[in-house]
C-alpha cells in the first residue's frame, strides 16, 4: 500500500477478518481457514492492485466477488471507491450483504448474478464503471469481452491471472492484453496482473 494502515483501515480489516471466519466455518466461502492466511493470499493480495487504479474517484465493478476480494479491501483503503460487488453464488452474496453492513458501507452495490446475464436484465449498467476487476474467475476470452461492456470509453480491465509462463490463453489478437509479473519478495508473493481497456480492438 505504500503508507502504514490508520487505526480505521485496521479496525475495518479486523471486523472483517472475524465475519469472514465466522461464515467459513459453515459456509466455505474460502480455502484458506488461517486469519495469517487470509490477511497474506486475500487481504494483502488485493492491494496489489493499488498501484494499478487510476487516481481520484472511480467507479469500480468486482466481477465474481466471492468473499469480497479484492473490491472490499481496495474500498477500505480507497474510500472514494463507488463499488459494485457482482458474484452468482447466493452464500456469497448472503455474506457480501452481511458485510457491507458490519463495515458500514451501505453505498456499496451487490448484484446476485452472473456478469453476463445482468448485462441483460439490466442494460444500464453497461458503459457505467472506470474500472472492472477480477481475480481469475474464468478464461480471459470469455470474460474479457463481457468485463469491457461495463467500461466507459478509456475504462480499464484489471486482472490478477495464472502464474507467470501461464498466460498465453490470455490474450488473443482480437483481445490484447498487456501482461506484468510481480514478486513481493517481503510478502512472498509472485502475481500475474493483466490489463486491458476499451482503447484496445
Amino acid at each position: 500500500m505504500g503508507r502504514p494502515a490508520s487505526a480505521e483501515e485496521r479496525r475495518l480489516f479486523g471486523r472483517y477478518l472475524d465475519l469472514l471466519l465466522q461464515w467459513n466455518r459453515v459456509h466455505r466461502l474460502t480455502g484458506l481457514e488461517a486469519p495469517s492466511a487470509i490477511v497474506r493470499e486475500l487481504f494483502r493480495d488485493s492491494l496489489l492492485f493499488l498501484t494499478r487504479l487510476p487516481l481520484g474517484p472511480l467507479r469500480l465493478a468486482d466481477i465474481g466477488a466471492g468473499a469480497g476480494i479484492p473490491g472490499v479491501p481496495l474500498r477500505i483503503v480507497r474510500p472514494d471507491i463507488s463499488l459494485t460487488l457482482i458474484e452468482s453464488k447466493r452464500k456469497s452474496v448472503s455474506f457480501l450483504e452481511s458485510l457491507k453492513r458490519e463495515l458500514g458501507m451501505p453505498d456499496v452495490r451487490v448484484l446476485e448474478g452472473r456478469a453476463e446475464e445482468l448485462l441483460r436484465s439490466d442494460p444500464e449498467l453497461s458503459g457505467q464503471f472506470d474500472v472492472v476487476v477480477t481475480r481469475a474467475v474464468g478464461p480471459l476470452r470469455r470474460l474479457l469481452p463481457v468485463a469491457r461492456r461495463y467500461l466507459r470509453p478509456g475504462g480499464r480491465f484489471i486482472a490478477s491471472g495464472p502464474p507467470p509462463g501461464a498466460t498465453d490463453s490470455w490474450s488473443t489478437p482480437e483481445s490484447p492484453v498487456d501482461v506484468e509479473a510481480l514478486h513481493v519478495p517481503e510478502l512472498d508473493l509472485r502475481r500475474t496482473f493483466l490489463t486491458a481497456s476499451t482503447e484496445d480492438s
